[in-house]
């Protein structure tokens, strides 16, 4: 016989295994019903179900406010939640999931408690132990996020994670894909996965648009598309470079002659053809290549931004730039200034060749320096 209580709410989600899994909970942003060993009551026929429920509410009597979990289900009903690109709203869910776990049943007194901030820590501690420390950090953002919410909501007064410092050294200044070591991937790698790199390093986007792009988006001089994690879907339009376009027409060619017929559906597909990437799958696929081409401390990620270097030193300005990439004229400049530019030799070289052709040759006489005019 199905059970009914008032109130009860239940959440079900996919495991990695793709296992589905029902969690009940005594009211929407209540907190989850555990057996009496702290394990999850998945099922409406559990014989635990009505103790569990009854000890939830009368709990909630006991010690007035919300807990997390409200803040949780507040959070993921927000305009700041909503105005996140899908894909950021995908990595999101998955910390928010974990975080539901560890502290759902946390009440807004424990939350604001400064003391609180010392077992978020931990919590970020033991995320950094098993999945690393950008993990840890990404975890303790999307904690701090749901908490900064809640209180311009006034749900809280205090925001125990605020300024919690970062695990991860994000630091990528020298992390370019320099000419030799693309030439060294797409000579360790099997042709399927060259055009990926070679769209990335010719139009400086992200891994999710480049994956998403279409026949239909490329025809023939330009690749236009909207990209997914800027906000409004910042549509962009991308003279395709000589090299990029004879990749690309070949690859439409060998497809006409063998179908009979023009190609359509995602231009990025894995090693058969038939299917499109996932993101998950390209990213595994990709780097295991780097690691058989024996290229190491390079990820897909640093190709966006060795597209600004290179655009840089060919003597593009900051908004050529911009206008190809999507990126902000500030982005754009931060990403010189702070992360790529300062350790390229390439860029010093070039500045020295100016340098050298504006103010001309000098004598050298003995220990003497003596100028001299151009030529």
């Amino acid at each position: 016989m199905k059970v009914r209580l008032k109130g009860l709410n239940s959440v079900t989600i996919e495991s990695r295994g793709g296992e589905k899994i029902t969690y009940l909970y005594a009211w929407k942003g209540g907190p989850r019903l555990l057996h009496d060993d702290g394990t999850p009551i998945t099922s409406v026929l559990d014989p635990q179900l009505h103790a569990a429920f009854a000890k939830a509410h009368a709990d909630a009597k006991k010690t007035p406010g919300v807990t997390l979990s409200k803040l949780i289900a507040d959070f993921l009903a927000s305009s700041a939640f909503k105005k996140l690109a899908p894909k950021t709203q995908k990595d999101y869910r998955a910390y928010i999931k974990r975080i539901e776990e560890r502290f759902g049943v946390m009440p807004d007194t424990a939350i604001e408690d400064r003391r609180a901030r010392g077992q978020f820590k931990k919590w970020r501690d033991e995320i950094a132990e098993k999945s690393g420390d950008r993990a840890a950090d990404y975890g303790w953002t999307v904690l701090a996020r749901i908490l900064s919410v809640a209180k311009d909501h006034g749900a809280i007064g205090i925001n125990v994670c605020e300024r919690g410092g970062r695990l991860y050294d994000g630091d990528r200044n020298d992390k370019i894909w320099s000419d030799a070591v693309e030439a060294k991937y797409y000579a360790g790698t099997l042709p399927y996965l060259h055009l990926p790199l070679l769209m990335a390093l010719w139009t400086g986007q992200r891994e999710g648009d480049l994956l998403k792009i279409t026949w239909l988006q490329y025809d023939g001089k330009y690749i236009r598309l909207a990209q997914g994690k800027s906000r409004g879907k910042r549509r962009v339009t991308i003279p395709v470079g000589a090299p990029l376009k004879l990749a690309l027409d070949t690859l439409k060619a060998t497809i006409v002659e063998e179908t009979g017929k023009p190609p359509d559906g995602a231009i990025l597909r894995t090693m058969r053809g038939n299917r499109q990437w996932t993101e998950d799958g390209f990213r595994s696929s990709f780097g295991k290549a780097c690691d058989a081409a024996g290229i190491e401390d390079l990820t897909f990620h640093d190709t966006r931004g060795t597209a600004v270097t290179r655009l840089a030193i060919a003597g593009a300005e900051v908004p050529e730039i911009a206008t190809i990439t999507g990126h902000s004229l500030k982005t754009v400049q931060e990403i010189l200034d702070k992360h790529y530019l300062n350790r390229d030799v390439a860029m010093a070289e070039s500045a020295i060749m100016k340098l050298e052709a504006s103010k001309g040759f000098v004598r050298i006489t003995g220990l003497s320096v003596v100028a001299g005019g151009k030529g």
